[in-house]
């Protein structure tokens, strides 16, 4: 019966329901948060690799999931950039912490954030929820997270470690470089909301 009620409802549309498919990866992704850290400080680099291969894989999964069998919810909009961030910050205090990723990478990802979470604040405290997900966000994100496994092969001295190195670095220069891209949208966005709420409010 759910599965009727999901396929007709129009595409766009967004449920209230918590347990979804796309919602179950988004938590899978959480629960490896943790997973993931214990990998990277005890230098346990396979697990680690597989858990970042897993963290992007599932990140693809469950928007393309959602997208085409019309399973979007309130619940997963909240719950994907929350996942997303924390697997960015955690797997940039890991590599850092084993010297895989210089200090001003995560310094410039971190400004990000905050800069983001400025800009959210100030939205909320004029009465708005916040923005929508932008599609350069995302991309800068899917680019982030394929750049993290190929940066940790990179630290092995073997061919394997020369051929990911370039490919992980391209990965982490186009992530940043959208990263700060869909900042700016952001912030463009947020002052068009903020107007048409002044229009509106007479």
């Amino acid at each position: 019966m759910d599965g009727e009620v999901v396929s007709e409802r129009r595409p766009g549309e967004v449920s209230g329901r918590l347990l979804t498919l796309p919602n179950v990866l988004s938590i899978m992704r959480l629960v490896g948060v943790p997973l993931f850290l214990w990998a990277i400080v005890a230098e346990e680099d396979g697990w680690a690799l597989l858990i970042l291969m897993l963290s992007g894989i599932t990140d693809y999964a469950d928007g393309k999931i959602a997208r085409t069998f019309h399973m979007e919810s309130r619940f997963g909009q909240l719950l994907d950039p929350i996942a997303d961030r924390l697997y960015i910050l955690t797997t940039l205090v890991g590599l850092a912490w084993r010297d895989i990723i210089p200090i001003w990478l995560v310094a410039v990802l971190i400004l990000r954030e905050v800069t983001m979470a400025g800009m959210l604040l100030h939205l909320r405290m004029r009465g708005q929820i916040g923005l929508p997900v932008h599609f350069v966000g995302k991309a800068a994100t899917f680019n982030l997270l394929y750049a993290f496994p190929l940066l940790l092969l990179a630290n092995r001295t073997d061919w394997i470690g020369d051929l990911a190195r370039p490919i992980g670095w391209g990965f982490a220069w186009w992530g940043i470089a959208l990263y700060w891209l869909a900042a700016i949208l952001y912030a463009l966005q947020a002052r068009f909301v903020l107007a048409r709420a002044r229009l509106e409010a007479g």
